[in-house]
């Protein structure tokens, strides 16, 4: 009987630090990050040149490079975690991980994510070392200063989606930019989005992360703007001013009603200031970032 009560236990155990290490890296938004880049990688590479093998690595080291970013933010907010409701439960805050395994956590991330994007090419580990850099040492540090931090938090989000581009290509053009561009545009209706949501928590760990720190209309205008940018940059390559990326003119329409849908619960968000319209909002975007990645993929396969 004692042998099947150790074994229980042992199996809770080895479920627990799965689930730390999980949230610790936040492997969901990793996945995301890596879902990007993957479709980036697909957007640029000749249809009869796929590597899986460079897929493969771009995965790895994708979720590395996310994973290594997460660590060192919870290693460095892990007195904030603790106030809030949403972060209270993390490893750190919560006691099951010390500060010293999750920075060996995030170190060895690090390291390991960087040489396997240099394996790809150096352009791709020079990348994916900027996005650690700009999210752990002046994203995070910036959270409790200024609403400015989104703007900065921007920058490394908006890598993935560029860094598959140059891991297929070893080239940072316009393509690229454009990637980068679509995806950082996508961020702030986003994650103010989230901010709106999550406001009366964040507050309580002194984070300003809304358009000069408030819930108002003055908000709600910025997300609007930013939200029809996204909108333009995204449809922008049916142009075919963008290089070797360019849609058809009816992959450019889809996007655009896709937009127009994240627009529609944002201009809503001008009468209606609830949780609710927020939520609507920031679903409405992930399902726009994650669709159109689909859509560009799927439109470049038929060129």
């Amino acid at each position: 009987m004692g042998s099947v009560v150790e074994e229980v236990e042992q199996t809770e155990k080895s479920s627990t630090l799965i689930s730390d290490f999980k949230q610790l890296t936040k492997m969901g938004l990793s996945m995301s990050v890596v879902f990007s880049s993957v479709a980036g990688y697909l957007l640029a590479v000749d249809n009869d040149a796929i590597s899986y093998y460079v897929i493969f690595l771009l995965a790895i080291g994708g979720y590395f490079m996310v994973g290594a970013s997460n660590a060192f933010n919870q290693i460095i907010e892990k007195n904030t975690d603790a106030l809030m409701k949403r972060t209270k439960n993390r490893p750190i805050p919560a006691g099951r991980m010390s500060v010293r395994t999750a920075l060996v956590i995030a170190v060895s991330f690090t390291v390991f994510g960087i040489a396997i994007l240099y394996s790809i090419n150096p352009k791709s580990a020079l990348f994916g070392a900027i996005s650690i850099f700009l999210y752990t040492s002046v994203y995070t540090p910036l959270k409790p200063v200024t609403p400015l931090c989104v703007f900065v938090g921007a920058f490394p989000g908006a890598i993935p989606f560029m860094l598959g581009w140059v891991a297929a290509t070893n080239n940072f053009g316009v393509e690229a930019g454009f990637l980068f561009l679509i995806q950082f545009f996508w961020q702030f209706p986003h994650f103010w989005a989230i901010g709106w949501l999550q406001d009366e928590e964040y507050k309580k760990a002194g984070f300003n992360m809304l358009p000069m720190g408030k819930k108002d209309n003055g908000a709600v205008r910025q997300i609007i703007l930013y939200t029809i940018i996204m909108i333009l940059v995204s449809i922008a390559p049916v142009l075919k001013l963008t290089g070797s990326f360019y849609i058809y003119p009816f992959t450019a329409v889809i996007i655009f009603f896709l937009g127009a849908s994240m627009l529609f619960y944002a201009v809503k968000m001008l009468k209606d200031h609830s949780r609710e319209m927020a939520r609507k909002l920031m679903l409405s975007s992930v399902l726009y970032i994650t669709v159109v990645q689909v859509i560009y993929v799927i439109d470049k396969f038929l060129h």
